[in-house]
């Protein structure tokens, strides 16, 4: 959920300003982490409480902050998909969290290794850094500090350039529920994310461009430090026939406007059958006057900045340039300028050569597609880099699995769009350009944590009947085994 082109890591200089905080703050919490690498359960669960505490007790300043940030933001999205959602994935983690520390019985060979044993131990990394973007702050600076604790890390956390406010009452906010060797958040200090992602944590999770993704794991390279990425790209949506037109318009279109557009798991694209267009075009008009009858309200979020609006704007322009038909789904309406109100639009007869088709929209624009056979959809689709989400709408069961078998994307919803990300027992990430690794619920935990793998040397040590020089004995039993085994 990401997209942050202001937010570039290319001068990877350590003589940045912002380079002796983050060491310093690396260097305080490496050594608190040595003075306690394995905390136990209770002390986990109390860092998931503070945590909870934090967004319970600040609600309404946070909602405010990033309402300040954008200019306007749907205060009612904040709290359903932010505040929530953070407070659900606590919730759900602390429940599940001691069956997930247990060390894990793995199989030993009895002939070989008799009264032996084996484990996997689950135990922290060390430091975590976070590299957050602006559309969803919170959640994207709060949720990945809940698998981050659950498995008994130390967190430093990067906020973007665009959440300044949220940024300041983080950092007010945070010392008053964690000490900074457990916990500390910085405000980007223009360019200083190629400072802070060229410290060696012990793991980087960034969220965000592939461009900016790209720079990060340059910068972490130099380290050796394993990264987790969450970028963004083009996810299709596909309407099958069967689909009621009606269903898949309100569905779509809801996901569209949500943040007017700014998620990286929103339909970036949409295939539609050849002849539904029209119909496709009436149903989101008459649902898109329902749901915001007024573009200045606040339940329609803003643009993030200038420089985002006007390449909305640029994106626009070209594709009508190029060719493309255009159908603004709020005529009538006077967006107001100073607030970044950008239209929800349609855009039909679109070409791989206009810039909406290159590279992700982030924001509410709509290309449409028509189709004929599935397999014109799963060509196309797999032609490109592999996206972040697919959204197959369709009740055939034998369609369902020929796109789920045939298209390869991070996670995908079906019959809907983007719900598969508020599923917290479902692990969330991308493949390819569109991110590396998993987060949420137990493969959040498993990503922050190092299995561990002990071997326990039993009573009787079979290697012992093995030592050099190899006698007959030695050969013998080899051979047998290895025909035995074979």
């Amino acid at each position: 959920m990401h997209h942050t082109p202001s937010d570039t890591v290319a001068d990877t200089s350590t003589q940045h300003p912002a380079f002796a905080p983050f060491a310093d703050c690396l260097a305080l919490q490496r050594l608190a982490y040595h003075a306690n690498p394995v905390p136990a359960l209770q002390q986990r669960l109390a860092d998931l409480d503070a945590l909870k505490a934090l967004v319970r007790d600040n609600e309404t300043a946070l909602v405010d902050a990033v309402n300040a940030d954008y200019g306007s933001r749907c205060r009612f999205e904040t709290r359903f998909s932010e505040i929530l959602m953070v407070l659900e994935d606590i919730t759900r983690t602390k429940k599940q969290l001691k069956k997930w520390l247990k060390p894990q019985k793995r199989h030993i060979d009895r002939l070989l290794f008799p009264t032996s044993g084996c484990k996997v131990l689950p135990q922290p990394l060390g430091v975590v850094g976070v590299i957050v973007p602006w559309n969803f702050p919170i959640m994207l600076s709060l949720s990945p500090l809940v698998a981050i604790f659950a498995a008994g890390n130390r967190a430093m956390v990067k906020m973007s350039e665009n959440s300044e406010q949220l940024a300041q009452l983080l950092i007010k906010l945070v010392p008053q529920y964690f000490p900074a060797d457990k916990l500390q958040i910085f405000a980007d200090q223009g360019g200083s994310g190629a400072a802070f992602s060229a410290q060696p944590f012990d793991h980087l999770f960034f969220t965000g461009s592939a461009q900016t993704g790209r720079a990060v794991m340059a910068n972490a390279a130099k380290n050796l430090t394993p990264v987790t990425l969450e970028l963004g790209g083009k996810s299709p949506a596909v309407v099958a026939p069967d689909f009621p037109l009606a269903k898949a318009a309100e569905r779509i279109l809801w996901a569209k406007a949500f943040n007017a557009g700014q998620i990286c798991t929103n339909v970036d694209y949409l295939f539609l059958p050849h002849g539904s267009e029209q119909p496709f075009t009436e149903l989101a008009r008459k649902l898109v006057a329902q749901y915001y009858p007024d573009i200045n309200h606040n339940d329609y979020t803003a643009i993030i900045d200038d420089r985002s609006y006007n390449r909305l704007q640029q994106t626009l322009d070209d594709a009508v340039a190029k060719g493309a038909t255009a159908v603004n789904l709020m005529p009538g309406q006077t967006p107001d300028k100073a607030l970044r109100k950008f239209p929800l639009t349609l855009l039909f007869n679109v070409t791989d050569d206009m810039l909406v088709m290159q590279r992700e929209i982030f924001g509410p624009l709509l290309p449409v597609k028509s189709y004929s056979a599935a397999a014109e959809v799963i060509s196309y689709i797999n032609s490109k880099p592999r996206p972040l989400a697919f959204y197959p709408f369709t009740y055939d069961k034998t369609l369902q699995q020929l796109y789920l078998e045939q298209v390869m994307s991070g996670g995908v919803t079906v019959n809907h769009a983007i719900l598969h990300v508020g599923q917290h027992d479902l692990p969330f990430g991308g493949i390819g350009q569109s991110g590396m690794g998993h987060y949420h619920g137990y493969e959040g935990f498993l990503t922050f944590s190092k299995l561990r793998p002990v071997f326990y040397q039993g009573a009787y040590n079979s290697v012992s009947m093995l030592l050099p020089p190899y006698g007959k004995f030695a050969h013998k039993l080899t051979d047998w085994l290895i025909k035995f085994k074979g």
